[in-house]
């Protein structure tokens, strides 16, 4: 699944081809992706222009000059892609621009993504983002911000970051490298991490350095082009952040921490694969 680096990698490959461009032909190739598209969906993007793109999480915000936004979720498989043909299988839809000089196709062959389209001004309380959490490289993602999040959390540390209403936008993968970069064995409770004090503990400040330091090198990298990523272009052309991983995928691998000699090991944890040192991450 495309985490936040691949999201925000695609909007800064959408706005130099979308920014102030007007909408001129909305075909839906399906009633619904994951979900139905929204009622007047069609009627809502048609003769508005694109105002700016934003991003929350891994949600895709189109804000439109007809004062709606339009939310695109990739889901595991969705892609935007620029000047395609439009007449693949998988393309469900196909928007033209300014009479057509210019087009933006949505393809999803597993079809987990989903559109939505309401009113710009009630953003920030829509269902899907009013309860996010902070997010990192974000004014509002602090180590202060951090420790709250996981104070008293009794559930493993890899389980509360996963957790979008303590910090949104991470996922998987990169949980998994930012404990391993902090020493942090994904195995420890959230809350034994946070400690009890009031103070902020060493720990917790690795972990806020190293959470926003993951995430701007894999935005830099164009993120991680696991499965099905792509980027506007449509060619897999982006994402070498994998030639950065220091744990994840590399089960049965040497630790390449300095100074340790320990074996990566994968667990599951809430069904999904955890990937550390059980030497150097305590």
């Amino acid at each position: 699944m495309p985490e936040m680096p691949e999201v925000e990698t695609v909007r800064r490959g959408l706005i130099p081809h979308l920014i102030g461009r007007r909408i001129s032909f909305v075909d839906l190739r399906r009633p619904d992706l994951r979900f139905p598209f929204p009622d007047d969906f069609e009627e809502g993007l048609m003769d508005s222009t694109v105002e700016t793109i934003g991003r929350r999480s891994k949600y895709l915000l189109f804000r439109l000059d007809n004062q709606m936004t339009w939310l695109s979720h990739l889901g595991m498989t969705g892609v935007w892609t620029i000047n395609a043909d439009g007449e693949g299988k998988h393309d469900h839809v196909h928007i033209e621009f300014d009479d057509g000089q210019l087009t933006a196709t949505y393809t999803d062959h597993r079809r987990f993504g989903f559109m939505d389209l309401f009113a710009t001004d009630i953003e920030n309380h829509h269902k899907l983002l009013a309860d996010l959490g902070p997010e990192p490289l974000s004014d509002f993602f602090t180590p202060e911000a951090l420790k709250k999040g996981l104070h008293n959390r009794r559930s493993p540390i890899k389980t509360a970051l996963l957790d979008q209403r303590i910090i949104s936008g991470l996922g998987n993968i990169y949980v998994s490298e930012i404990l391993h970069r902090s020493g942090i064995s994904p195995l420890r409770s959230a809350a034994d991490v946070a400690g009890k004090s009031t103070r902020i503990n060493s720990k917790i400040e690795l972990m806020f350095e190293q959470t926003n330091e993951v995430i701007a090198e894999a935005i830099d990298a164009g993120g991680s082009t696991i499965s099905d990523f792509r980027g506007v272009s449509g060619k897999e052309d982006l994402g070498y952040f994998p030639h950065q991983f220091t744990v994840f995928n590399r089960e049965s691998e040497s630790c390449n921490r300095e100074g340790c000699n320990g074996t990566v090991r994968r667990i599951v944890q809430s069904g999904r694969s955890t990937f550390y040192c059980p030497k150097c991450q305590r």
